[in-house]
Formats: C-alpha cells, sequence, structure tokens
C-alpha cells in the first residue's frame, strides 16, 4: 500500500473514532439528561409526601432541560433528523435537487456560526456565575454554543466533495463577520464607543445593512425552507435578522432561545414522548388490540370502536399521528383483514384514526398551543387567564365529537359487510382485562393527577416515564433492561427536531411582537375582513395548507404568534383558537396532495400514493365538517372551561 493510501485510511480511521467518542458522549450525556428529567420530579414527588424537598429543583431542571434540547439537537443533526418541508422532493432533476440542498447548507452554516459567537456573548453577559446544584450556570450555558457548533460542523461533514466543505468553511468566515456586533461585545465590553475603529464603524454598517436587505432576507429564508433547509435554521435566522435590524442587542435571540429551553412546563414534551415510545416498542400495543377486541367484538363494528380508541391511545402519548401508524398499522390491518374488512376501508379508517388523540391529554401540540399562546399575550402586555390545563379541558369535548364522528363514518362505510360478532366470553375478557391492566391505568393514573390538582405536568410527565418503564421492562418485560438506552435515543431525534424549533420560534415570536409586525397585520386584516365568520372561515383554509406542508409543531409555532394577536382583535377566546388550530392542521395531514400521514400511510401499506388518498377521502369529508363544528361552535371548546 502506498504511503498516500495508508495515510488516508489511517485519517479516516482516527476520524471515525473521533466520532465515535464524541457520539458516545453526547449519547450519555443526553442519557442522563432525560434520566434526571424524570427522576428528579418523581423522587420529589414522594419526598413530598414526607414534607421533604430537593434543594433548589426547579433550578437544576430547568437547566438540565437546556442540556438535554441542545444535545438532543446535535443527535438529530447526527442522524440527518431535523425537521423539514422538503419541498424539493418534488423536482426531477438531481442536479437541481443537489444545488438547492448545498444552498440551504451553506445558509445554515452562516446563521448557526452567528449563532455560536451570540450564545457566547449571552453566556459572559447574561448568565452570573450563580450556583445551579454544584456547578455554575455558565457550565449548563456552554451547551449553547456547543449545541450550535457542532450542528453547524456536521451539516459541513454531510456535505459529498471536498470543494463544498472547502465552500461552507469559508461561508463559516463569512458569518463570524457577520457576527462582529457579539464578538465586539465579548472582547471590548458592554460600552459600544470602547470598540476600536475600523471595528466600531463595520458594526454600524452591519446594522444599516440588516435594516436595508432585511425583507429580501427573509423571503429568501422562507424559500429556502420550503426548499429543504432545516426549520428551525429558517425560523432562527429570520428571528436573528428582524432582531438586528431593528439594532437589538446581539445576544437578544439567544435569551429568547434560554428562556423557551428553561420553561418548567415543556419540559414535559420530552417526557411526553418518551413514554410513547417505550409504548410503541413494547408490545404494549398487542395486548391492547386483544382485549379491545374481545370487549367489543361481541357487537357489529366492535372491531372499528376498538380500532379508533386504540389509535386515539397511542396518539395521546406520542403527540404524532405517523408514529402510531408505524407502530400501530401492521397488527390492526391485520385484525380488521380477518374480519373481512376491504383493503379500502381498513387502511382508510387507520390513515384517519392516527391524529385523534391529539385532543386528548396529555398531547404535546395541546401544551405548544397553550404555552405559545400564553407567551405572545404576555409579550403584547395582555392579561394571561387560561392554563396549560385549561387548554386540556377544551379540548375534551372537540375530541370526543371526533372519536365519535369517526367510529360512526366507520359503521357507515362499513354497514354493507356482514360481519361475525364474536360471542362474549367472560373468562377470555378477564384475561385480557389481566394482561392489558397496566397500559389502561395508565391514562387514568395521570388525568387524574393532573385534573385533581395532585401532580403538576412535570410531575405527570415523570411518573408516565416512571410508570411505563416499570411495565414494560419490569413487568411485562418486553423490553430487556439493557435495551432501555436504545429507546430513549430512538426517541432523541424526535425530541431533538421538535425542541429545536420551539427555541427559534420562541425568538421569533419576540422578534414578531418587537417589530409590530402582528399588530399591523391586525389592522389590515380588520380593515380588510370585518366579520370574523369570514376571518375564521380563510383561518381554516389557510392552516390546511399548513398541515398539509409542515409538520404540526413547526405550524404551531411559527404562525401563533401572527394569529393570536388576530384572534384578540375578533375577539376569538384564546382556548378555542388553539383547538381550531390542532383540529385544523392534524386535517391538513390527511389533505392531498401533500398530507404527511399520507406518505406514511403509503409506506406503511405499500400502497401507491394516489390509492390512499381515494381511500382516505371519505374521512378526510368527515374530518373536516368537524373542523367546521368546532370552528363555528366555540362553546364546544369553551363551556367545560368556563365551569373550572
Amino acid at each position: 500500500m502506498s504511503d498516500k493510501n495508508s495515510n488516508l485510511v489511517s485519517a479516516s480511521l482516527t476520524r471515525l473514532k473521533n466520532e465515535f467518542k464524541l457520539s458516545w458522549i453526547e449519547n450519555v450525556i443526553c442519557f442522563s439528561a432525560l434520566s434526571l428529567l424524570a427522576l428528579v420530579p418523581f423522587v420529589e414527588l414522594i419526598l413530598h409526601q414526607f414534607k421533604l424537598t430537593i434543594p433548589g429543583s426547579t433550578l437544576i431542571l430547568i437547566h438540565i432541560f437546556l442540556v438535554t434540547g441542545f444535545f438532543a439537537a446535535m443527535i438529530t443533526a447526527r442522524s440527518g433528523e431535523h425537521i423539514s418541508i422538503t419541498a424539493v422532493q418534488y423536482i426531477k432533476k438531481d442536479n437541481i435537487k443537489k444545488t438547492l440542498v448545498f444552498i440551504c447548507v451553506l445558509i445554515s452554516v452562516f446563521l448557526l456560526s452567528i449563532f455560536v459567537w451570540d450564545s457566547i456573548c449571552f453566556i459572559k453577559y447574561a448568565m452570573m456565575g450563580k450556583k445551579i446544584g454544584f456547578m455554575s450556570d455558565r457550565i449548563y450555558g456552554i451547551a449553547m454554543p456547543l449545541g450550535f457548533a457542532v450542528i453547524m460542523v456536521r451539516f459541513i461533514l454531510k456535505l459529498h466533495s471536498p470543494c463544498d466543505k472547502i465552500i461552507a468553511s469559508a461561508v463559516f468566515l463569512l458569518g463570524c463577520i457577520a457576527a462582529l456586533p457579539a464578538i465586539a461585545k465579548i472582547f471590548w465590553g458592554l460600552e459600544s464607543h470602547n470598540t476600536p475603529e475600523p471595528f466600531f464603524s463595520w458594526i454600524n454598517h452591519l446594522y444599516d445593512a440588516a435594516a436595508f436587505i432585511n425583507v429580501p432576507v427573509i423571503i429568501l429564508l422562507i424559500i429556502a425552507g420550503f426548499a429543504g433547509m432545516p426549520i428551525f435554521a429558517a425560523i432562527g435566522g429570520i428571528a436573528l435578522i428582524m432582531l438586528q435590524a431593528a439594532g437589538r442587542e446581539p445576544e437578544t435571540a439567544v435569551i429568547q432561545i434560554f428562556s423557551a429551553l428553561t420553561d418548567a412546563d415543556l419540559i414535559a414534551i420530552p417526557l411526553f414522548t418518551l413514554t410513547g415510545f417505550f409504548l410503541s416498542e413494547s408490545k404494549a400495543g398487542e395486548r391492547l388490540v386483544s382485549a379491545f377486541k374481545i370487549f367489543f367484538g361481541w357487537m357489529p363494528g366492535g372491531i372499528i370502536i376498538a380500532t379508533v380508541i386504540i389509535c386515539a391511545f397511542f396518539t395521546s402519548f406520542t403527540g404524532a399521528s405517523g408514529v402510531t401508524i408505524l407502530a400501530l398499522g401492521g397488527i390492526l390491518y391485520t385484525i380488521l383483514n380477518e374480519n373481512k374488512y376491504s383493503e379500502r376501508f381498513s387502511i382508510g379508517l387507520l390513515t384517519s384514526s392516527g391524529g385523534i388523540g391529539l385532543l386528548f391529554p396529555p398531547s404535546l401540540p395541546i401544551i405548544l398551543v397553550a404555552s405559545s399562546t400564553n407567551t405572545i399575550l404576555h409579550f403584547m402586555n395582555l392579561p394571561i387567564d387560561n392554563t396549560i390545563i385549561h387548554y386540556f379541558i377544551g379540548a375534551l369535548v372537540p375530541g370526543f365529537i371526533l372519536v365519535l364522528v369517526t367510529i360512526i363514518a366507520g359503521l357507515v362505510l362499513s354497514s354493507k359487510v356482514k360481519i361475525q360478532t364474536e360471542k362474549f366470553n367472560g373468562r377470555n375478557a378477564l384475561r385480557s382485562l389481566k394482561e392489558s391492566f397496566f397500559e389502561i391505568l395508565l391514562p387514568i393514573i395521570l388525568v387524574l393527577g393532573y385534573f385533581t390538582g395532585f401532580l403538576t405536568l412535570i410531575e405527570v410527565s415523570a411518573v408516565s416515564v416512571v410508570y411505563v418503564i416499570i411495565v414494560e421492562v419490569f413487568i411485562k418485560k418486553d423490553i430487556l433492561f439493557k435495551d432501555i438506552p436504545k429507546v430513549f435515543l430512538k426517541a432523541v431525534p424526535i425530541i431533538g427536531g421538535i425542541l429545536a424549533i420551539l427555541a427559534m420560534a420562541k425568538a421569533l415570536s419576540y422578534a414578531f411582537i418587537d417589530s409590530g409586525v402582528p399588530e399591523s397585520f391586525s389592522f389590515w386584516m380588520q380593515g380588510a375582513i370585518k366579520s370574523k365568520y369570514v376571518f375564521l372561515l380563510l383561518l381554516n383554509f389557510a392552516l390546511l395548507v399548513l398541515g398539509c406542508i409542515m409538520d404540526i409543531f413547526s405550524a404551531i409555532l411559527v404562525f401563533l404568534p401572527l394569529i393570536v394577536p388576530l384572534g384578540c382583535a375578533y375577539g376569538i377566546d384564546p382556548v378555542h383558537l388553539g383547538i381550531i388550530f390542532v383540529v385544523n392542521l392534524e386535517a391538513g395531514f390527511l389533505t392531498p396532495p401533500v398530507g404527511m400521514n399520507l406518505f406514511l400511510a403509503s409506506y406503511r401499506f405499500n400502497k401507491p400514493f394516489m390509492q390512499v388518498c381515494g381511500y382516505v377521502s371519505p374521512f378526510l369529508l368527515v374530518r373536516l365538517a368537524v373542523v367546521l363544528l368546532v370552528t363555528y361552535l366555540p362553546w364546544l371548546s369553551t363551556w367545560l372551561v368556563k365551569l373550572f
């Protein structure tokens, strides 16, 4: 072997070794942080019974949450799973695809390099070195610049040619130049007049340039977002240019990112996601299907009822209807097929039932809608009258209506199928109930604990993780003890993708409110559209389109800052507006030509996409009817809230 080849092999092995070390460290830190997020509230809940507490537990938790968010985002970048719209997939020419992907990477690298310096500036001036547990808050804060830097490097390394990597590295240097306001503040202090020339003049030119080009840059970032750029980077970029154009301090966006990832209520998001993954990785679905089949199989259409309820249960915990389709689609399809339901009906029912659970606790979209709405109202200096629990309560009636209507639609559409019912067998029913008892008990414990006020949202989410691990690992033994970290790490890309968008969306919300865009848009809309009902109809249409092209988390976090001020202007209750958002967006997942659940069902059931669209169409019409019902009968979402 030549020296050149030997050196190449040696360099490759060294790189793989270093990457393995970094990956292993990331995995350990992320697993440890997620474990602590679940264990600390659970242990403290037990200690409360003895009137004991863990000193400073809340501060410790929110800083661990910060570390979790950034390390999960780093792992998500490692696996290439950051959420994006990827409209580029519809372009047939490979050269154009590659060019667009390359441009999106360059823009992402440019923006992330700015965030690295802004984060260092934030740590130096906004974090005071306060003791959190046994470490300074600045130690936790290092996760921010480290996270941005690692994600940026991974974006560069995923480029194929050395030339592309060199160009991307040059773009990183350009980003450092654009980050000069932060760099100057780091080296020369808070007082701008201490910055020597020519840097002082250059900084002023950068702010002037941002004010001049902010609109074209925002349009470019929106286009890049649709072309496949990670949503979190596009959102963060828009926030950066808006804040710099307004002359804000360089760390302003990072302050909002820090605020989002140290919000105690949002700790529930990664924990409920973990719960959903432990359920889907175990045989919990099979046990529930078996139990519901016995309990409902004696009545005509009982299997349909069982299918819809089980899908609702799983989606409420995973927060993503696609996970339900992928995890339970196979077994439920087999059962429906065995009971002589047609392929068309079975796939249509399963695809449409995937999102029903998003209206039931502990739905992640409801948590996001509630938290984001309250944040926006806070930025607008408006009173905040509703907590997350009010949004959960407001979603219950629409949720039950959606379940009932889906079941009725299923029964009507399959009415010509003569299903042989099974005689109810009490012994088999008790056996199946015994087998699935712990899974059935889980939502009961959580709902009662939360709605009675005995458990906080963090405690409920922590209990759910500990409970499901005890059940699936130690009692049912579906998951081996040594495989617990594997389940954690399967959930991490979802957690990282969601939290990255959530953090950037908080910065964008602040930038929107600070710029006065929602207020101006609200005045314009009120002048153009006088009727609240016309506005709601336009909102329905817009959200259907959004549901087609964006995941529900991105759509909520990006567009709520524009819609909440409009809702206030038209006198729409925030809870009602939030429920409209969730119901509408989930319907968008079933709407051709690009509804996300249609693609997932096509993949899961190995059927042509257009064929799946046809199968789902009657259920989609029913779903749209429910959307209009929930939109134009606000008391469906508000009357239970008023009782509480």
